[in-house]
């Protein structure tokens, strides 16, 4: 990993600054790897506009290239519906949505330019046709617009927040009451930019209603059904942990392992969604079953139930 010894004259400099003229990059370059948490401050996680000072130690660990334009590979995909303008997909569990640092192929968009001869181009090269995301560990439904008009008028909906999006997740945790509504704004963790959190000055306005579905006394645990309002990254990961009900199998908000459920990834399974088709003005709604994983940890938790 390279590493840079800021000298007297360049103390007081932002780290981006620092790092571009260390590194030989552009201060944009610069700054989205210290955002993505490959750059570092005396082992530290840094910020970019953090000053440095002399004989600070300046490490980067730059990401891997992401080739120019996805390419198309024959993955499969789980279409729920399908037309001229739009694809509705059950996104499995492990697939990243597009191509990124450390992840140039094997995605969701890959899958996509073999299934859709003529989604290349349609919003970008590197995410064509998504109009939104799900985290890499996250299941379930998600739509992908055809052409610019449907990504536009889809993008539009978003932003008006006139869309239907219900989770079910399973946490750690038992909450007091059977609804709730938790409101507090997200931005990017002060020491870990790889992580969202609420321990920010520049958060983003953050709403996220639940219910319980189910109890299970036995285990401490509880299904729930969240229905975000807005969609901010992370967001029901980091609402739900700062409420002290984290989602369990999240190595990142709240422990990876969770005994006898087997679980390799967050139990966050994106169940319905809901919004006004680009071209018709009719409002459809899909739905995407629990998938196995989930499904097998949930029949765990009810045998324990009934030992208890």
């Amino acid at each position: 990993m390279p590493s840079y010894r800021i000298a007297e004259d360049a103390a007081g400099r932002r780290a981006d600054v620092a790092l571009a003229e260390a590194a030989g990059v552009t201060r944009a370059q610069a700054r989205r790897w210290i955002d993505e948490g490959h750059a570092r401050i005396n082992a530290a996680a840094c910020r970019p506009a953090q000053r440095v000072r002399a004989g600070d130690v300046l490490e980067a660990d730059p990401p891997a290239p992401v080739p120019a334009a996805a390419t198309a590979e024959p993955i499969a995909l789980a279409v729920l519906y399908e037309d001229a303008d739009l694809v509705v997909l059950d996104k499995p569990a492990g697939l990243v949505v597009h191509p990124a640092p450390g992840h140039p192929r094997g995605t969701l968009v890959n899958a996509l330019l073999h299934h859709c001869a003529d989604l290349a181009g349609v919003g970008g090269a590197l995410r064509p046709g998504i109009v939104h995301r799900l985290d890499k560990g996250t299941s379930g439904v998600m739509v992908v617009a055809k052409h610019d008009a449907a990504l536009a008028a889809l993008a539009a909906q978003w932003k008006q927040h006139d869309i239907e999006r219900v989770y079910r997740a399973l946490v750690r945790g038992a909450p007091a009451a059977a609804t709730g509504r938790i409101e507090a704004a997200i931005g990017r963790h002060p020491h870990d930019r790889k992580r969202m959190s609420l321990a920010t000055r520049r958060g983003r306005p953050a709403a996220t209603g639940w219910a319980v579905i189910r109890r299970f006394v036995t285990s401490g645990c509880t299904l729930l059904e969240l229905r975000p309002e807005t969609g901010r990254t992370h967001q029901l990961r980091v609402h739900l942990a700062s409420a002290g009900l984290p989602i369990l199998g999240d190595p990142v908000y709240g422990r990876a392992r969770e005994p006898g459920l087997a679980l390799g990834r967050p139990a966050l399974h994106a169940a319905v969604l809901g919004f006004t088709h680009p071209s018709r003005a009719e409002r459809m709604r899909f739905e995407a079953p629990l998938p196995a994983d989930l499904m097998a940890a949930l029949a765990e938790l009810e045998r324990r139930e009934r030992g208890a």
